[in-house]
């Protein structure tokens, strides 16, 4: 054998031998150094119900904790523009999910609104009716011949109306002034008798703290379904190709939640970091408004979000015994548990 041509066969066999004890193939050569591919987060968009405060404590300890991103997620919240246009946002695919009330829901749902709740989040009513302490008002009938105001809701207006006939009073007699947003004043200036549409964890706070303290009566108590005040809404398309990831969001919304419940002064903390300037927080009204939600929020022996077929049914049929439901509307399609 030419001596030239042997020296080079045990080369090449050398290369091969050591070619072999690397464990490498020839795909492997061109990859050596490289860093594993890492995938982007998957993006969606959520617009809350109102600015942010401290219901949407969990939001923000999902998002600062890192719970979104170890889903692989990442959360834009925004703040709407309108409280009113968020389930029409959702519907038209412009976000891909928004906080509701499930009344809301089921209204939107019968004008042919794609959209459906995902979660419940506070799953009792806030919405309280509320008299000033000592003004001779003990009950919901007392408020016959009386003036009540209301923030321009005729949902309102039924609860209003359905919780005075419940105890015995005589809803006709009853004097309706929509006051709009000037809740607070319009029961401090002795405006209106009474205000619907004020919530336990806020309006009737201030109220409190401004030295005007309420008696607030529960619509639960008095002929109106226990609904859930706070829903979590996405549209029907959505929830179709977005499953994996609503599904991981909620995971991580319950771990936001768990935090909010085991650290609520350090939850208020990441809140208040995210006040919007055009509405300031009050730390001592956000802390006594997040030790009176955590109980209304909590889920029991079902995990934080669940959602009671029973309770879709109710509200729906007290929609339409209030006359608020038209058209044929299952309440089974307005949720869904994921």
């Amino acid at each position: 054998m030419n001596p030239k041509f042997a020296a080079h066969a045990v080369f090449i066999a050398l290369l091969l031998v050591l070619g072999g004890c690397s464990g490498g193939t020839p795909e492997d050569s061109g990859s050596a150094g490289k860093q594993p591919a890492v995938s982007e987060p998957h993006k969606l968009s959520l617009v809350l119900d109102w600015y942010p405060n401290a219901v949407h404590s969990f939001l923000y300890a999902a998002q600062n904790n890192g719970y979104f991103a170890e889903q692989g997620l990442q959360v834009d919240i925004q703040m709407p523009s309108d409280s009113n246009d968020a389930l029409r946002l959702v519907a038209a695919g412009q976000a891909d999910l928004a906080l509701s009330y499930q009344p809301q829901v089921l209204l939107a749902r019968s004008e042919e609104l794609p959209v459906r709740s995902i979660a419940a989040i506070v799953r009792h009513p806030l919405n309280h009716l509320m008299v000033r302490k000592g003004s001779g008002i003990n009950r919901p009938r007392d408020l016959t011949g009386k003036t009540a105001g209301f923030s321009s809701i005729p949902l309102y207006e039924a609860m209003l109306k359905s919780m005075v006939s419940y105890d015995g009073g005589d809803p006709r007699k009853l004097k309706l002034v929509d006051v709009g947003f000037d809740l607070v004043p319009a029961i401090t200036s002795g405006h209106a008798d009474a205000i619907m549409g004020g919530f336990i964890n806020h309006e009737q706070l201030i109220l409190e703290k401004q030295g005007y303290p309420v008696v607030s009566f529960d619509p639960a108590d008095y002929g109106v379904p226990d609904y859930y005040e706070l829903v979590l809404v996405a549209s029907e398309s959505g929830i179709q190709s977005k499953t994996d990831d609503l599904r991981k969001l909620l995971d991580a919304l319950r771990k936001g939640q768990e935090y909010v419940q085991e650290h609520p002064q350090e939850a208020l903390e990441l809140l208040m970091k995210q006040q919007d300037e055009t509405a300031p927080l009050d730390p001592e009204i956000e802390r006594q408004s997040l030790k009176l939600l955590l109980p209304l929020m909590d889920a029991g022996n079902q995990l934080f979000g669940y959602q009671d077929p029973e309770s879709w049914e109710h509200v729906a049929q007290w929609l339409r015994d209030n006359a608020l439901l038209s058209g044929q509307l299952a309440a089974k399609d307005a949720f869904i548990n994921l």
